[in-house]
């Protein structure tokens, strides 16, 4: 068979160089292949990559990190006057005797003082300031309790209203009453019968734990907002405060049992400290509950669909 004509005269292949546009696509193939090799996976979700040479952007809503809140101290609930109406209170758990009572003019205080008499201080005796309540001056809250005088002619006295007990602070010196040879010295708590504090042995632990507790982060508030002069004072006065508390109430009976005095000292403590610091002293009241929708009523009146076919 006779072989036709060799389109190749030379007998080699020719190939010919590509065409322009077939270049292009390749080059532009090539680019892209790497680029997608080049940038990391993304997560869903995740913060989308920033081209090359740009800063990272911060996500929405990221700031500088928030100050820290100054110390403060939680809220603590004193007492008014209706907490020691019309009791029976007793100095230092025991003896004596003290009336707070409901006037027309405002308050006033019935108040029989055990002593000593003046001649022989080992023998007791007592005297009392009338058989009627004598009418009392309310001096304010100076210590974030309710504070009152009593202008009695033979001892007068001032005292701080606390939770069911009356805390006297002055005179500053025991009262000799002339007339009974008697020498009396009201400072000090006066409480409730001793004998009635084994019922109340839990809530008075409870009050103890949660002023001990008001009493700390109030002294650190203080000493927070103090130059170092005034800080040093304030470590002076948080010391001195257990001492003086010790003082008050190794006479209270039965202290060591029940802490009564110490937990009602605290308290007025905290409520002191929580003046100083311009806060109120009654915990805030939570907000009201938002009232529910009430269910639409049928239109026209009608009443429920019976039961039973009509």
């Amino acid at each position: 068979m006779q072989n036709g004509p060799n389109p190749f005269p030379s007998g080699h292949f020719v190939i010919r160089p590509p065409h322009a546009a077939l270049r292009l696509a390749l080059l532009v193939l090539a680019g892209t292949v790497q680029v997608a090799l080049a940038q990391p996976m993304q997560l869903p979700g995740a913060q989308p990559f920033n081209a090359p040479g740009t800063q990272q952007a911060a996500p929405p809503g990221s700031g500088a990190p928030a100050a820290p809140k100054p110390p403060s101290m939680p809220p603590i609930k004193v007492a008014g006057e209706e907490a020691v109406l019309g009791r029976v209170l007793r100095h230092n758990g025991g003896a004596g005797e003290a009336v707070f009572e409901k006037m027309a003019g405002g308050f006033g205080l019935k108040l029989t003082a055990d002593g000593f008499q003046s001649s022989n201080l080992v023998e007791p005796c007592a005297v009392s300031f009338g058989e009627a309540p004598l009418p009392v001056t309310s001096l304010g809250r100076p210590a974030g309790v309710p504070r009152y005088r009593l202008e009695a002619p033979i001892c007068p006295i001032v005292f701080d209203v606390l939770d069911g007990a009356l805390l006297v602070v002055e005179p500053p010196q025991p009262c000799v009453v002339e007339a009974a040879a008697c020498r009396i010295d009201p400072r000090g708590l006066w409480g409730p019968d001793a004998r009635t504090l084994p019922a109340r042995a839990k809530d008075i632990e409870v009050a103890r734990g949660i002023a001990e507790r008001a009493v700390r982060e109030g002294y650190r508030a203080l000493t927070a907002r103090a130059d170092a002069v005034e800080q040093r004072a304030i470590t002076r006065e948080q010391a001195g405060f257990s001492a003086e508390r010790e003082l008050v109430c190794r006479s209270f009976q039965r202290e060591g049992q029940f802490g009564f005095c110490g937990a009602r000292l605290t308290e007025a403590r905290a409520a002191s400290i929580r003046a100083r610091l311009g806060l109120a002293n009654e915990p805030a009241k939570p907000a009201p509950r938002p009232a529910r929708p009430r269910p639409a009523q049928p239109a026209g009146g009608s009443g429920p669909l019976p039961l039973m076919p009509q």
